[in-house]
């Protein structure tokens, strides 16, 4: 039993700490007992050939080769000691001369090289390994550290407790009987404990929370279940609509009809075939769907479940493969093969570029018909370019107005084309207008934080704002995490005792992260930990970067139909080229983050929603209040918003304390709030009541919709809060701030 107990802790330290050296220590093990003279690399490599770890052990082979054995090892060990005890050989070399050259026993010489072997070799260069393999020993029970009770470590390890294995750090003095299969990294530390394991302590933390998140998702994802009578009733269904299906194919194959978009093409129900199996595949689709819609249990694991289904559903489709798509079929028998070369052509340029088309990109360039809007930049520094837009009007509002776009993509969605720029329509509207234009992060940035995106970011383009115009306040918006950092950026200065905005603009934002709508099934604290640990600024290089397509990818998944298996069927089977789209080449044009900065924003937002809750977290010193956000407000959420739910939107009301205004408008994140009103589309939701309720839904009740777009409302607001008519500015910028390049600037044409 005890041994039993032994060998379960030994694994499960193995596999939290360091999987990749969990079966190098077997092979080890295995090596010594057959007493072998073959190198242990060479044997490693044998047993585990066509195992997963063969590259690593390769690797260890390759380190433990005889031509890289130290010249130091004396020439009278035997060979095999030579081969088996590299890195104690090492250590011994280091810092164990002097002992050897005094006239150090060889049987002490013996007994220490096989205690050595015990631990493995090839690891003098790698004290973490070398660690490893000695609390696998230790957990074996084939050695002790003086001071440390084996037992009370495998009671620790069982019970998940691996944040304590720092304190090993605590025991002061290292021993001599250590330092041969702690290797070099003990002999480098003047008898101290080593460092490197007083460090493991964040390590065994994270690896600890890892496996208690990831313990804790597979409960839960264990307590689902389906109520028998539901379960029954859906079989039922199933079973009936399958028979309907299967006779009206036998006996009226004409009169089977898919009414899915994806098989509207005539070719799908003019194959009685086709058609069977797309009514086949609908059924199925809803029957998994009714099923994850129905499970009970915890509301986090049913919506991954759901959200998992349903990519799935989506990824089976017939549609999205050349042998059952008979669109695709009949075109490439009528092209003559042509449609799939061209299609082949599509794949392998998306692969070059790292992402997939969904519009005809080269139509498009920054600068030239998109992002046109007449400018200058006017300051810079390692954060962000600021764009001051030549006015279209004879006199301005005296209060300036500054974007703050989101940083996870370029400005220019603001700015797309004449018809249907965002800061097009407040310059004819009489606003001074400038823009932050946030650099694609690189190497240089991998190291930044959120702090400093509020400080050098925000907070500085506020401020160079006021300058350039001469005022002491401006009026500002947030789109999207735009919004989070601005507000972030404002609350800050209000506790340091400084105001410098007039109004806020929040479009389709986060305060309040109570909830994330599907990006929630994304993020628990088993994913945030492991972000934390790979660029995070604990992470080994201090950071990192997350790249842009990673971003695209998810957001794009998260309606796969349309942004994903569309383009499968159209650029690769059909060997179509999409259609020219500004807003879907924006949406391609994507960013990197730096990885300090964005794993902050997921664990504080995303994962335990401090932002809205007064001194939970400190942004730049000082304890984050929202409450101190007393200035006017206009809140914009987006009613079939999937990155945030317009619920959420909402919710914001009840975190800022000035006056408050909320509009709804149609459509999704980015199409309902780049809604010109020359297009006369979609619509939109005001409220006429005097204060807002206290949840969204109590909202909708005394809400009205109206026709048309919602700038209308917020402009006829922002006058309101932008002071007297002022002559309009005869040159961007100012003596202290001169002009630098024309809009659109550098930063926003570097790629990702």
């Amino acid at each position: 039993m005890a041994v039993a107990q032994r060998s379960r802790a030994k694994r499960e330290l193995l596999a939290s700490v360091a999987p990749s050296e969990a079966q190098s220590v077997d092979i080890a093990k295995a090596s010594s007992k057959a007493g072998s003279a073959a190198s242990p690399g060479a044997k490693a490599a044998k047993s585990v050939r066509n195992g997963p770890a063969s590259k690593a052990v390769k690797a260890a082979t390759k380190k433990a080769s005889p031509k890289t054995a130290p010249k130091t090892a004396p020439k009278t060990a035997p060979k095999t000691t030579q081969q088996t005890a590299k890195q104690p050989a090492s250590a011994a070399s280091q810092a164990g001369q002097g002992a050897r050259a005094s006239g150090a026993s060889s049987t002490a010489q013996s007994k220490t090289d096989q205690q050595a072997s015990a631990f493995g070799s090839g690891h003098a260069g790698n004290p973490f390994s070398a660690a490893t393999q000695a609390w696998s020993s230790l957990l074996d029970g084939k050695a002790t550290w003086p001071g440390v009770d084996p037992a009370k470590l495998r009671e620790m390890v069982g019970a998940g407790q691996l944040g304590q294995l720092g304190q090993l750090g605590q025991l002061g003095q290292l021993p001599e009987a250590w330092r041969p299969w702690l290797g070099a990294a003990a002999n480098a530390q003047n008898g101290a404990a080593p460092e490197f394991i007083k460090g493991l302590e964040p390590v065994g933390q994270a690896v600890g929370a890892l496996g208690q998140s990831l313990g804790s998702t597979l409960q839960s994802l264990a307590g689902l279940s389906i109520p028998p009578e539901q379960l029954q009733a859906i079989q039922q269904d199933y079973l009936q609509q399958a028979g309907q299906i299967w006779n009206q194919a036998l006996q009226q194959p004409e009169a089977v009809k898919v009414s899915d978009k994806r098989f509207a093409s005539p070719e799908w129900n003019q194959s009685p075939g086709s058609a069977f199996m797309a009514s086949m595949y609908l059924l199925n689709a809803r029957t998994l769907q009714r099923l994850a819609d129905n499970l009970t249990g915890d509301d986090k694991a049913r919506q991954r479940v759901r959200f998992a289904v349903q990519q799935w559903a989506d990824a089976a489709s017939p549609a999205n493969f050349l042998a059952f798509n008979p669109e695709a079929l009949s075109k490439a028998i009528s092209t003559k093969g042509e449609s799939l070369t061209q299609g082949l052509g599509h794949l392998l340029n998306d692969i070059r570029q790292g992402h997939m088309s969904q519009t005809d990109e080269s139509v498009f360039e920054v600068g030239v018909n998109v992002a046109t809007t007449e400018g200058s930049v006017v300051y810079e520094n390692p954060y962000f370019q600021l764009i001051e837009y030549k006015p279209l009007t004879a006199q301005v509002h005296e209060v300036p107005f500054l974007f703050v776009p989101p940083c996870i993509n370029k400005y220019y969605i603001l700015d797309l084309q004449p018809e249907n720029s965002l800061v097009r329509y407040l310059l004819s509207q009489g606003h001074r207008v400038f823009m932050v234009s946030w650099v694609n992060a690189d190497d240089s940035l991998a190291k930044a934080t959120w702090d400093d995106y509020v400080e050098h970011g925000v907070t500085r383009a506020i401020d160079v704002t006021r300058e350039i115009a001469g005022v002491e306040q401006v009026n500002a918006l947030g789109f999207c995490v735009g919004g989070t950092l601005l507000a972030t950026a404002l609350a800050t200065l209000a506790a340091q005792g400084r105001k410098p905005v007039r109004s806020l603009t929040l479009l389709t934002a986060f305060l309040d992260f109570v909830n994330t709508g599907t990006m929630d099934v994304f993020v628990d604290e088993a994913m945030v930990r492991m972000r934390e640990m790979t660029m995070g600024p604990d992470s080994p290089a201090g950071g990192g970067l997350l790249r842009g397509n990673e971003l695209a990818a998810t957001f794009s998944f998260l309606r796969a139909n349309d942004l994903v298996w569309n383009y499968v069927i159209g650029n690769y089977l059909k060997g179509e080229l999409p259609p020219a789209f500004d807003l879907l080449y924006w949406n391609s044009d994507s960013t990197n983050l730096p990885g300090p900065m964005y794993t902050w924003y997921l664990r504080n937002t995303y994962l335990e929603n401090k932002l809205c809750k007064p001194g939970a977290v400190k942004v730049c010193g000082v304890p984050l209040d929202m409450r101190r956000l007393d200035m006017p407000t206009f809140i914009y959420g987006s009613r079939e918003d999937h990155i945030v739910p317009w619920d959420s939107a909402y919710a914001s009301t009840q975190v800022v304390s000035g006056p408050r205004t909320f509009v709804l408008g149609a459509s999704g994140h980015i199409a309902g709030v780049i809604n010109p009103p020359e297009k006369k589309k979609r619509s939109h939701w005001v409220s006429s009541a005097r204060t807002l309720p206290a949840t969204a839904q109590a909202w909708m009740e005394t809400a009205t919709e109206q026709p048309g777009s919602w700038w209308p409302v917020w402009s006829g607001w922002l006058a309101e809060q932008s002071g007297k008519m002022v002559p309009a500015p005869r040159q961007p910028g100012s003596r202290q701030h001169p002009v630098i390049e024309a809009a659109p600037g550098r930063y926003v044409k570097r790629k990702a």
